[in-house]
């Protein structure tokens, strides 16, 4: 209706602008008349040097012989029909009623065209578009049609239990009476919540797919303006919409944008988001219910959210979204590579199992890098190097070969990754090293990576003790190989991770047998969150003993790590100078390098080397890593 109503508005402004035109254009000759006097004209008639004349009332417009056209005004009693014809003059008349119709719309045209835009804009003011300048009340919300990439449950893997709750809403909407027959009643709002990246905007995307019905989705961001009130009135008008095309669900993405806990922000109870929350509030769950209207949103802070909007009647069903296990990870990259043609040796399962604590959107990126790889050389499928090298490209970054070192820096860098490499190889409880480089990538000059056997939900102390022992191993190499006075500003990162770990053993979670099974992190958190004002609500014997613990545990960390390296010295100087030779060598090639043997065995049976480094890339860790001063980086481990 709102098109057909534009398109009537235009079609009518073209009218009225084209008539304008016309009787312009029809005046033009008049303007263009040369004006004389009467007596002129009557000299001119009797000359013989007039050609025609056109009477019209008052009016005599004429032309003469030199081809100029005049206009005069005659005198009410001169006779000038016997003048022209006396002299032979051709004479035409026009009719008076019709000019003078056409000098009416001439005066009124420009009226009635003033009018009309006027009317036209008034209509956009008073809301009759959503953009127009008084539309601010109407809601954002879009009606999701997806004629052409029509998400499903089947496009949507790795997080099965999350899918089982929301098959069950759109199996509702579906068959009603299959639940309302017990008593059952449809859930007012499901709540998805999980890290970034995990698929709660796809899962919402497969409702919308799945379930046959409407679907409008919304931003949390688009309810809030700078207008108090506007808010509010965008959600009465989301639910006006949602109630005439019940049964339906309503999709608000980020609902933490307005959903935040009340009370938390300056402006009051007249604050624009809490008056915007509080109007959500009661069209969930209030006086009046909107039966058939499911909302369902998503947030990666449910912590921030108000109380009132996460209780029963509002949000009933608060689904986890969180990252995949090795199981979900193999179904996520077959969904995404469904359209890669991929080459014989690709194993997903190996894929997932160098990916642990990739989310969904991790892996989809994966996928898609490794599909530009291999069409960069020209590939007609991707192999399984395209994946190891897309792996490499978005765990540490693109390497970086152009950079120009030192050798001295390529030294002691190689001494200083050998180290950690050393130490974690020899530690049972450190997860096993699968690649070391010394090639620059990003803002690492180069890096030991570990990839876990299996998915880890729990952290035990003497694991704890042994990461903190691998992190400190690249300072003891370095101390070690040069001596404390050589040692560089490498080591900082290690230092900060290490202290990192040492604190949340000691501060949170009991580890520590002097400090006892106290959570001191609340209180460390207020103190750094207030700039170190107001003093850390513990004694000072508490902070003095909880540094301590802290100094205790890394120091034993450090010198562990010494005395693995100086118990391996061998081993420690084979591995280094094997990465100053190779740059980069991978689990089965570190082996075999501290073995004293090549990295590579030849074709033949003989263990005769291989002249030139292995390129087969062995699954990694996701690093959470730190750059120190001068480049390095080291893998942080994870409390």
């Amino acid at each position: 209706m709102g098109n057909a109503r534009n398109i009537a508005f235009w079609v009518v402004l073209f009218l009225l602008i084209l008539a304008l035109f016309n009787l312009f254009s029809g005046g033009g000759n008049t303007l263009q008349s040369r004006e004389i006097s009467y007596t002129e004209f009557v000299s001119a008639v009797e000359d013989q040097t007039v050609s025609s004349v056109t009477l019209d009332g008052e009016q005599v417009r004429f032309r003469g012989d030199d081809g100029q056209d005049y206009v005069t005004i005659k005198p009410e009693d001169a006779e000038v029909t016997n003048l022209l014809l006396d002299n032979n003059v051709p004479v035409r008349a026009e009719q008076q009623e019709q000019s003078g119709f056409q000098s009416f719309l001439l005066s009124l045209l420009p009226f009635l065209l003033l009018i009309g835009v006027w009317i036209y804009f008034m209509n956009r003011m008073q809301g009759g578009g959503k953009g127009g300048a008084m539309g601010f009340g109407k809601s954002k919300a879009k009606l999701l049609t997806e004629k052409h990439g029509r998400v499903t449950f089947d496009d949507v893997a790795g997080i099965d239990e999350a899918k089982e709750e929301l098959e069950e809403i759109v199996e509702f909407l579906r068959n009603p009476q299959k639940f309302s027959r017990l008593g059952g009643k449809i859930p007012k709002g499901a709540l998805l919540e999980g890290p970034p990246g995990t698929g709660k905007t796809l899962l919402a995307r497969a409702i919308a797919g799945e379930a046959g019905v409407p679907f409008f989705t919304i931003s949390g961001s688009d309810f809030v303006e700078m207008f108090v009130g506007v808010g509010a009135s965008r959600v009465r008008d989301m639910f006006e919409q949602a109630k005439k095309n019940a049964p339906c669900i309503v999709f608000i993405d980020e609902i933490d944008a307005v959903g935040r806990n009340r009370g938390s922000g300056y402006g009051g109870g007249n604050d624009e988001r809490e008056q915007t929350l509080n109007q959500l509030l009661v069209e969930m769950d209030g006086f009046e219910s909107n039966e058939g209207v499911i909302i369902i949103a998503a947030t990666n802070r449910k912590d921030v959210l108000d109380p009132a909007l996460l209780r029963p009647g509002r949000f009933d069903r608060q689904v986890s979204v969180g990252n995949p296990d090795i199981k979900g990870r193999e179904k996520i990259l077959g969904v995404h590579a469904r359209k890669t043609p991929l080459g014989p040796d690709v194993d997903l399962r190996i894929i997932a199992r160098g990916t642990p604590g990739f989310s969904g959107a991790d892996l989809a990126n994966l996928v898609n890098e490794a599909a530009l790889g291999a069409a960069r050389v020209g590939r007609r499928f991707v192999a399984m190097f395209d994946f190891e090298q897309a792996k490499d490209k978005i765990m540490m970054g693109a390497e970086r070969r152009s950079m120009v070192l030192t050798q001295e820096q390529k030294e002691k860098t190689a001494y200083h990754e050998a180290g950690h490499a050393i130490v974690g190889i020899h530690l049972p409880k450190c997860d096993p090293v699968y690649k070391a480089t010394i090639i620059p990538r990003g803002g690492a000059l180069g890096m030991v990576m570990s990839l876990p056997e299996m998915d880890k939900l729990q952290m035990f102390k003497d694991e704890a003790e042994q990461k903190i022992a691998m992190t400190m191993a690249g300072k003891a190499a370095e101390i070690l190989k040069y001596g404390p006075d050589e040692v560089s500003s490498g080591p900082m990162g290690d230092i900060m991770q290490a202290s990192q770990l040492a604190r949340g053993m000691v501060m949170r979670m009991g580890m520590s047998d002097k400090v006892g099974n106290i959570d001191y992190s609340e209180a460390a958190a207020g103190y750094q969150a207030n700039g170190g004002v107001g003093g850390f609500s513990v004694s000072a014997a508490t902070k003095e003993l909880i540094e301590n613990e802290v100094k205790r545990i890394i120091d034993e960390g450090y010198q562990r790590a010494a005395d693995i390296l100086t118990e391996h010295e061998e081993e420690f100087e084979r591995l280094a100078q094997g990465l100053l030779e190779y740059e980069t060598l991978t689990g089965e090639e570190i082996k075999r390098v501290i073995r004293g043997e090549p990295p590579t065995a030849s074709d033949d049976d003989d263990d005769d080397a291989s002249d030139t480094p292995s390129v087969t890339a062995i699954p990694k860790t996701k690093p959470k890593s730190k750059p120190s001063d001068d480049g390095n980086l080291e893998p942080e481990p994870s409390v």
